[in-house]
């Protein structure tokens, strides 16, 4: 009474955590918003929102870091909204961190309206759009499509995340199976069901990169599925960084197929069987020994030790070579993901890189390894490989923590980025999954306790030798007697694994199978932290121009034209320093279509004006996916400044001020105003 107390006690805690790690999903996914930029917009000729006398003969952005860049990425549109670029945009003077692109001749006086899309240098699609003027500034009407940003198709954006997370699960399966045959249980790679696991884990990696590399294309430049198969596009993305990335992952898993034939063919063989003692020498031995024959007894037994030595010898080796081999094919491997993404950029590379590499591999071991001892315990296996693997994970556990604290603190570079941002939000998401498997684990270790408390379930459950049926060969011509046999076959080797599920291993498994399905939550929340920027200010935009729409907030106010407009944004950078927390005042003049005179005003808590050392201004439309458009702000004294905005379509705009009031803290306050 008290075990089956106990047994629906466990089942009651595993369908609570499913259902609160489910809920927690949900709520994630149906959040998410689209990744937002990753490299920013630091300058551009002409200046943004300026007034020029005469027609540039080209236009020039330059971006905080380098950039990739395709025909189409630079359009500049005239008032009407036709293009008058030339096409075919390159870098300036060979700097990979521009974007330069010509203008016809003879444009008109003007508003003039730049989108630009491009691929960062962490390999995330970024877009945005300004305005420069020639002569004077003119209404213009622009269309949202031509200004798509770095929005890419939805079934492509679904499936490309898809292949991305395919992709690292993959991973972990195939390089955390092979390390767990190595280190914790060499005897697995001759069962059907962990070289099913190998072969899963290879075949999933191949088919998700091919996946990947053709839909990087349509992806990036925010097409249809129909432009997958563009050869041109792929062509495109194999000279990019990440394209060069996934061509040399497909190169690795070639290697990695010759290694998983090494693999099973070497460790799956028996070991070398000793060679039995003649009967004669046991006769003479059992009846000829007297005082000596104790220590006769110990030279034997010493003897037999040395020959078990020697047989096992070459498996040894054998799992040493391997083991290399491994290690190094699966640094290799992940150094196509690190190399590629946000460690590849960013502040202290020297060391994301190599950092980001162990948590990759950390994450391969335990995730990889769990699904293995899902097989190995349905397989019978002993305590002491339980125990093994048990050393392994919490090995791991701790690389992971110290390596992703560290990516953390990279990634984020403040408190207020944690909640104030996607990916600060996303990593509190991966943070509680994480907390939940640790408490999984912890419930594992105890049916590990108690298997070890069991010497008759703690034993490796012995295979069953499944004996030929006899009349096999006579009914060998008959197809139908042989499937019948076959189905005999089966049951029995079924039944014989059964046989080895007691109560306790059952418990075992039950729990490390609901830390394998939180493992999949993590994949999943790892790939779309990889896809949100790490604490930029454009997804804080995104966030605070989508909230109102979407939860039913007060509608924004209604500017007349002509008059002046004055919004007020309470801000807080969580910091120390007297100026980390007030009010930003943005005065608008004559808030209508059109350039626009721009006050801003930062205030403290007692109504002072107060300094900091970087504040951001810019308006964004997202309903016609215009901007950011950053205003340039000219110092008018302590706390305040004034520029021109061009604020060139009617309707919903969101001004966003940025403010930081130290090295680490910064904050991006929002609020929504109509015009028009």
């Amino acid at each position: 009474m008290q075990s089956a107390g106990l047994e629906k006690a466990s089942h009651r805690r595993i369908a609570g955590v499913l259902g609160v790690l489910g809920a927690l999903l949900a709520l994630m996914l149906a959040g998410a918003g689209p990744a937002s930029a990753h490299a920013t917009l630091d300058s551009t000729d002409p200046r943004q929102n300026s007034v020029v006398a005469t027609a540039p003969s080209e236009v020039t952005l330059t971006f905080s870091e380098s950039v990739s860049l395709s025909p189409d990425s630079v359009r500049v549109l005239d008032p009407a909204g036709k293009a008058v670029d030339t096409g075919n945009p390159a870098h300036a003077d060979g700097r990979g961190n521009t974007a330069r692109v010509g203008l016809k001749g003879g444009i008109a006086n003007g508003t003039y309206t730049v989108a630009w899309r491009a691929v960062s240098e962490d390999s995330h699609p970024v877009g945005g759009a300004f305005t420069f003027s020639i002569g004077a500034p003119s209404d213009t009407s622009v269309s949202a499509t031509a200004l798509q940003g770095a929005k890419a198709d939805g079934l492509v954006a679904a499936l490309y995340g898809t292949g991305r997370t395919v992709a690292y699960a993959a991973f972990a399966l195939l390089a955390g199976v092979a390390a767990f045959v190595l280190i914790c249980w060499p005897a697995g790679t001759a069962r059907r069901p962990v070289q099913r696991l190998l072969m899963t884990g290879w075949t999933a990696l191949l088919v998700s990169t091919v996946a990947v590399l053709m839909l990087r294309g349509p992806y990036e430049r925010g097409s249809g599925i129909g432009q997958a198969f563009d050869l041109s596009l792929v062509r495109a993305t194999l000279d990019e960084r990440i394209g060069t990335a996934l061509a040399a992952r497909l190169l690795l898993l070639a290697a990695g197929g010759v290694f998983l034939s090494l693999l099973v063919g070497q460790l799956g063989q028996p070991p070398r069987p000793l060679p039995a003692e003649p009967a004669e020498d046991r006769r003479v031995d059992g009846g000829g020994r007297g005082a000596d024959g104790g220590g006769e007894d110990a030279e034997d037994a010493e003897l037999r030790e040395l020959e078990q030595r020697a047989a096992e010898r070459p498996q040894r080796e054998a799992r040493l070579g391997l083991g290399v081999a491994g290690l190094v094919l699966a640094v290799a491997l992940a150094a196509t993901w690190v190399g590629a993404d946000h460690a590849s950029v960013g502040i202290q590379v020297w060391l994301a890189l190599p950092l980001g590499i162990l948590h990759l591999i950390a994450m391969a071991l335990w995730l990889g390894g769990l699904a293995t001892l899902l097989v190995a315990l349905r397989e019978g296996v002993g305590a002491e490989v339980v125990d093994r693997f048990s050393k392994v994970a919490f090995g791991s556990v701790a690389v992971l923590a110290a390596t992703g604290i560290y990516q953390s603190w990279r990634g984020l570079g403040s408190w207020g980025a944690l909640t104030g941002t996607e990916y600060g939000r996303l990593l509190l998401v991966k943070s509680g999954c994480v907390v939940v498997m640790l408490g999984v684990a912890w419930m594992s270790r105890t049916w590990l306790a108690r298997l070890r408390s069991a010497p008759a379930e703690a034993a490796e459950v012995e295979q069953a030798e499944v004996p030929e049926p006899v009349g096999v060969a006579a009914h060998g011509e008959d197809p139908v007697r042989r499937a019948q046999l076959d189905r005999q076959r089966a049951a029995r080797e079924s039944a014989g694994r059964e046989r080895g599920l007691t109560p306790t291993r059952a418990g075992l498994r039950r729990s490390v199978l609901v830390e394998a399905l939180v493992a999949v939550a993590v994949l999943v929340v790892t790939t779309m932290l990889t896809n949100s920027p790490p604490g930029r200010v454009a997804s804080e935009v995104t966030a605070g121009a989508a909230a109102p729409a979407a939860g039913g907030a007060a509608a924004a106010p209604q500017t007349e034209p002509g008059r002046t407009v004055e919004l007020k944004l309470p801000y807080d950078t969580k910091g120390r320093t007297p100026n980390a927390k007030g009010t930003a005042t943005v005065t608008l003049n004559p808030a209508r279509t059109g350039p626009n005179e721009v006050k801003l005003a930062l205030d403290g808590v007692d109504g002072q004006p107060v300094d900091v050392p970087e504040v951001e201004l810019a308006f964004t439309l997202p309903d016609r996916d215009l901007g950011p458009l950053p205003v340039a702000l000219t110092p008018e004294g302590t706390g305040r400044w004034s520029g021109t905005a061009q604020l060139p379509l009617a309707g919903t705009w969101v001004v966003s001020v940025q403010v930081r009031s130290s090295e680490i803290d910064q904050t991006t306050p929002t609020q929504q105003f109509k015009i028009g």
